[in-house]
């Protein structure tokens, strides 16, 4: 039987063979974030994708994140580490969708959620990220704004700025899954514990909360707070991460089911597999790949 070391000495090798690198998010198994080169949120890695000096990059986590590194690093094969790990969300619009929603209103900008196709980010004026959303909408001239594909972020952000927002009527089934009476039972349980929940969250849940953050905000969050105990609104996997990072303070989530399937998908077995067989390589029609470029380099330079 293969043990996990061997596996891990088994990745370090194909690692140097393809002058790789391996990018994970936050929301990988603690085995996967582990044997990872970085680790980070949406905008992390869009950005760390940007900078790598590897041939390879072999990208955990889901469809858009592998694309989003394809876009920016048309001369790298990027690897996807498990083929099936697809975002409901992203795959809740299309271009044709937008392009019907452009349309519809004419005069709107569309800011387009990172989690999203590069067929959408193809038709989209500016990407975003959860950490960066604010601010990127506050950058765009116009007061109206097409925002795809999460109603949630988007009405988030509607709340932190005096642009008039059209939303978009997708979400994160993890995250909108979350209700207000599992916040309440979690407040009950941990009296004392500061509530902590993503913008993906329901409106309703976000009222209740203590701090609303992104993933890579929630980690400063946390580390820097002078409280002891965190209840957190997002993906399981962070927990990981909080954990290490701050051994001496609890963390609980809001309730048992806030797991990415998808993004579990991913195994050290995945891993290797994937890159043994170099598969599920990114491809991206050049027309497509560099306006949804143009997209994500707005982004990055508001950022």
């Amino acid at each position: 039987m293969t043990t996990v070391k061997q596996i891990e000495e088994r990745i370090a090798e194909l690692k140097e063979g393809l002058k790789a690198v391996i990018l994970a998010h936050n929301y990988q198994r603690p085995e996967v974030q582990d044997i990872a080169d970085f680790v980070g949120d949406s905008l992390e890695l869009a950005r760390r994708s940007a900078e790598v000096d590897a041939e390879t990059i072999v990208f955990c986590g889901v469809d858009f994140m592998a694309e989003t590194a394809a876009i920016l690093n048309p001369g790298r094969t990027v690897l996807l580490s498990e083929g099936n790990a697809c975002c409901p969300m992203a795959e809740m619009i299309d271009g044709d969708e937008l392009r019907k929603w452009k349309h519809k209103y004419p005069q709107a900008a569309v800011v387009c959620y990172v989690n999203s196709s590069a067929e959408v980010k193809a038709e989209s004026d500016i990407c975003c990220t959860s950490a960066n959303g604010v601010k990127v909408v506050e950058s765009v001239s116009g007061n109206d704004i097409i925002f795809v594909p999460d109603q949630n972020l988007g009405h988030y952000i509607s709340t932190q700025t005096k642009k008039n927002i059209i939303l978009y009527p997708g979400f994160c089934i993890v995250h909108h899954r979350i209700k207000p009476e599992q916040v309440k039972r979690a407040k009950e349980l941990h009296p004392k514990a500061q509530l902590v929940v993503h913008p993906e969250c329901r409106p309703e849940v976000i009222d209740l909360a203590d701090a609303v953050c992104s993933t890579s905000q929630m980690l400063r969050y946390v580390k820097e707070s002078p409280h002891n105990s965190f209840i957190i609104g997002t993906e399981d996997g962070l927990l990981y991460r909080m954990r290490q990072e701050n051994p001496d303070k609890s963390f609980y989530l809001i309730s048992d089911d806030q797991i990415c399937q998808n993004m579990k998908r991913t195994t050290l077995e995945v891993v290797v597999r994937t890159m043994e067989f170099k598969e599920n390589v990114i491809t991206i029609p050049e027309e497509i790949r560099l306006k949804a470029k143009q997209a994500v380099d707005r982004m990055l330079a508001v950022s």
